[in-house]
Formats: C-alpha cells, sequence, structure tokens
C-alpha cells in the first residue's frame, strides 16, 4: 500500500512539474511575441518617419518622381538613348551624393567617375536599382530610403546610419 501512495505521489508531481513547465512555456512565448512586435512597432515608427522625410524632401524640391514597389523614388532629368541598362553590364556613372539637408556627401569631382557591374557589385542595392531603369546618356535625380543604401550602419564613412540617399546621376557609359 506504502508503494503504491508512494506511486501516486510522484505521479502527481509529475504531473504537476509538467503543468508548471506548460505554464511557463506560454509566458516565455508571450514575452518574445511581446519583443518582436515592440520591434516591429519601433521598425514601422523609423520607416515611416522616413517616409515622411523623404516626402518633405520632394516637395521642398518640387520633384516629380515615380516610385518603384520597394521604394526607390526616381525621375529622369535628360534623357539619354538606347536601351534599358540590363545586369551584367559595366557602367560609368557622373554623380553627386546629398543626404536629406543637401550637403554633398560624396561626389565625382572629388572622388572620381563611379563604376560598377550592374547586379554584380558592392554598390547599395537601391542605386543598383535604379541605374537599371536608365539609358546610356540619362541623367536622374535618384532616392534611395536608408534600408535599400547603407542601412543601420551607415558606410562607416561619410554616410551616418540609416541615412536617405540623394543621388544626382548622369550616365556616361554603358559596356
Amino acid at each position: 500500500m506504502k508503494i503504491i501512495r508512494a506511486l501516486i505521489v510522484l505521479a502527481v508531481c509529475g504531473l504537476l512539474c509538467s503543468c508548471q513547465e506548460a505554464v511557463q512555456k506560454p509566458d516565455q512565448t508571450s514575452s518574445e511575441r511581446q519583443i518582436r512586435e515592440s520591434l516591429e512597432r519601433a521598425n514601422r515608427y523609423m520607416v515611416n518617419d522616413e517616409e515622411e522625410d523623404i516626402g518633405n524632401y520632394v516637395r521642398r524640391h518640387q520633384l516629380e518622381m515615380t516610385s518603384t514597389g520597394t521604394g526607390v523614388r526616381y525621375q529622369i532629368v535628360e534623357e539619354g538613348k538606347g536601351s534599358l541598362i540590363q545586369p551584367g553590364q559595366k557602367v560609368t556613372i557622373d554623380y553627386v551624393l546629398y543626404d536629406l539637408v543637401g550637403d554633398v556627401v560624396y561626389s565625382s569631382e572629388k572622388d572620381g567617375l563611379m563604376e560598377f557591374v550592374v547586379s554584380r557589385s558592392e554598390v547599395p542595392s537601391g542605386l543598383d536599382e535604379a541605374v537599371r531603369l536608365l539609358r546610356e546618356g540619362d541623367g536622374a535625380w535618384v532616392i534611395v530610403p536608408s534600408h535599400l543604401g547603407y542601412g543601420i550602419l551607415g558606410d562607416q564613412n561619410r554616410v551616418p546610419s540609416r541615412a536617405t540617399l540623394i543621388y544626382y546621376l548622369k550616365i556616361e557609359k554603358v559596356e
């Protein structure tokens, strides 16, 4: 009889312990969910804040831009010739890169013409996307949101963290 009681007590303790673990797991999951939701809210806030800043910049400079599905905006102000630039082609670009305040960050005048192979280079993905919307000889304004530019870290040189990139591009050569 003592053995049966001991087994029943052990079984009850085992059930209580397993129930307690089951109760703790939803709390951990709930906590993880709350953290994830807080991060998502903060990210949405930052994206909305950047979108508002970009919209203000566009209005202030009276630009008539086309927006891509990813958030890159562009306006062709000088028409080139030929077909759209394709992945794998090498482009040479005369450019000025501005921040949202209008200060020059980089320029081909100081830093030399930019050359890269489309879709195969270390340029920001937003710039790569924008170049594929242009032709040789095109001049364009391009706005690249931070998530398609240098992101949270910046370029570790002159582009700060979470910076919106504003380019004036002139496609000089396509090979």
